[in-house]
């Protein structure tokens, strides 16, 4: 909570629209330093679920790489740019392909600069999955992932009941019916909008529009086969995974087997921490996240 509520600080961005192989687009958000040299490194970042390049822990992350000179750049998932997209589909915590252009066009663009990659929570789960699907074959210099749901089932039944289902999930669920809601406008029809405007729970809203858009049997399906933890054992490139112990998003329980992991893969996972906090300094006056900072630390680290 002390992101959403007490962080207000401002980034300079520069938007830009790419056309997606599909027909539709993404919008991505530019941070880039006063004097950027050429071959500066380009660090794509990942937001979480229904963020945005203006979530705090975004500002928090490109604040980290323009001050080391480095070109910062925002992948706003679909709907989540401020308009709406051209399709009858959303993003969701499995879809790498939009994920896979964009990395693409970063390194056709800057071929003299290394690219890599900071996901947060769901963005976080899509980084993972999409560096197991490609493995070797994955062209970025580094990967940092910070407060995954790497079990998406585990996660949504802590999220589904209780306080959390209070707190939480009904946050996320206001903002995700509106765009149905706005979707319905278009596309009459493209799922059940009656149904989808009555889900209060992530199964019943997965079940309802997530499945079926995203070519799944029903939530449990899609859960299952979006979740990134069945492929950590694939990544090939110097990924570091960022938990805290006390998510209450993620149960510990789900949290990845350290002896599992390939050699390439580290992690840390601190006994506090929140879901994309991590508070580190003087309360009130000079907080900060200190996952933010290991994380460009971490990429640092790799490009020497």
């Amino acid at each position: 909570m002390w992101g959403p509520l007490f962080r207000r600080r401002r980034l300079a961005l520069r938007r830009e629209r790419i056309a997606t192989a599909d027909g539709d687009f993404v919008d991505v958000d530019w941070a880039d330093p006063p004097r950027a040299d050429p071959s500066a490194p380009v660090v794509l970042v990942l937001h979480g679920l229904e963020g945005s390049a203006r979530s705090h822990y975004v500002t928090g992350l490109l604040e980290e790489t323009q001050g080391r000179g480095w070109r910062g750049v925002v992948l706003n998932f679909r709907s989540c740019s401020g308009e709406p997209n051209r399709l009858a589909r959303f993003y969701h915590s499995g879809d790498t392909g939009d994920a896979d252009e964009i990395i693409r066009v970063l390194l056709s663009r800057h071929p003299e600069s290394p690219v890599a990659a900071v996901g947060v929570s769901l963005g976080g789960n899509v980084l993972l999955k999409w560096l197991g699907e490609t493995g070797e074959a994955a062209s970025l210099r580094a990967a940092v992932a910070i407060s995954v749901p790497f079990d998406l089932a585990a996660c949504a039944r802590v999220l589904d009941r209780g306080f959390p289902r209070l707190l939480y999930t009904a946050n996320f669920m206001r903002t995700l019916r509106a765009k149905v809601r706005a979707k319905a406008v278009t596309h009459p029809g493209f799922v059940d909008v009656g149904a989808a405007l009555r889900a209060r729970t992530f199964r019943q809203y997965d079940d309802i529009v997530t499945a079926p858009l995203g070519g799944f049997t029903d939530a449990l399906d899609y859960w299952t086969r979006s979740s990134s933890g069945p492929y950590l054992q694939r990544i090939r490139r110097p990924t570091l995974l960022i938990n805290a112990l006390d998510d209450p998003f993620v149960p510990p329980a789900s949290l990845p087997d350290p002896t599992a992991l390939p050699p390439n893969v580290a992690m840390e996972f601190p006994s506090h921490g929140g879901h994309a906090a991590f508070i580190e300094g003087r309360w009130p006056w000079r907080v900060s996240s200190w996952a933010e900072r290991r994380a460009v630390e971490f990429i640092a680290g790799q490009l020497t």
